[in-house]
């Protein structure tokens, strides 16, 4: 996997102050998207161990309430393989802190709706992630007042009470 961008004391995506990794890779291609550069799996930089140290490192601080993971598409199949074990680290090491996930995806029934993207993997990664922002972006339903997402379709969903409720639990609305 590749990655785009790795920012440190992001507060735009998540609550609180984040590190935010921008991987690279994106099949959904939506139109008006903000970071069209990343749908190329190749862009960027190669995402590696010496990488995965750096970003533990920058969620050291007790300031830094989490890991934000964006792109590009976090949940592309080849994505998901190489974040899994990526994320376990961060939540061995910082259990405190929370892990948010955008997606052009859609959640459903403990995973993703749509079957491509479904691989060992998956089930796994949602569980360690505390809140998914999920829904492609619809360039007509952009709406700059909403929080944390870009378009009115796409949900941000408490994924814990989601998961343990089995059903769609919103964390914003």
């Amino acid at each position: 996997m590749n990655y785009a961008e790795i920012k440190n004391c992001d507060i735009a995506n998540g609550e609180g102050v984040r590190v935010s990794l921008f991987v690279s890779g994106c099949r959904r291609h939506c139109k008006g998207c903000f970071n069209a550069v990343t749908w190329d799996f190749s862009y960027g930089k190669p995402f590696d161990e010496e990488v995965e140290e750096r970003i533990l490192g920058m969620l050291a601080p007790g300031y830094i309430a989490g890991l934000t993971l964006l792109g590009g598409d976090p949940f592309e199949p080849e994505n998901q393989r190489a974040l899994l074990p990526f994320v376990r680290k961060v939540r061995e090491r910082f259990p405190e802190k929370t892990i948010w996930c955008y997606t052009g995806y859609t959640y459903e029934h403990g995973g993703l709706k749509e079957p491509e993207v479904q691989t060992e993997a998956t089930r796994a990664l949602l569980s360690l992630i505390d809140i998914l922002v999920d829904g492609r972006f619809i360039e007509a339903q952009k709406d700059i007042r909403l929080k944390f997402r870009g378009s009115s379709n796409q949900r941000v969903i408490d994924l814990k009470r989601s998961i343990s409720t089995d059903s769609i639990v919103l964390y914003l609305t």
